[in-house]
């Protein structure tokens, strides 16, 4: 999963719990964005490369949103 399918995922699984999501590329280093979801945030690294399967949990942890709810997240 790359940083656009992680973006696409998460305001997909945020409308469905009707949380505000904004993506703010110029907030973050480089080719990072940091992504709000509700009161909750995480900076998602470049939208064009590969996410782990450990930054992957790890951002799913900042934002509050349970492995099983979100698709790939076991998987790398």
């Amino acid at each position: 999963m790359n940083g656009r399918q992680f973006l696409r995922h998460v305001r997909k699984w945020a409308k469905a719990q009707r949380l505000d999501v904004r993506f703010i590329a110029s907030e973050g280093p480089g080719s990072h964005g940091t992504l709000y979801v509700g009161n909750r945030k995480t900076t998602v690294k470049d939208r064009k490369k590969d996410i782990g399967k450990g930054l992957l949990n790890k951002m799913l942890a900042d934002l509050g949103i349970e492995k099983d709810e979100f698709p790939s997240a076991g998987r790398s």
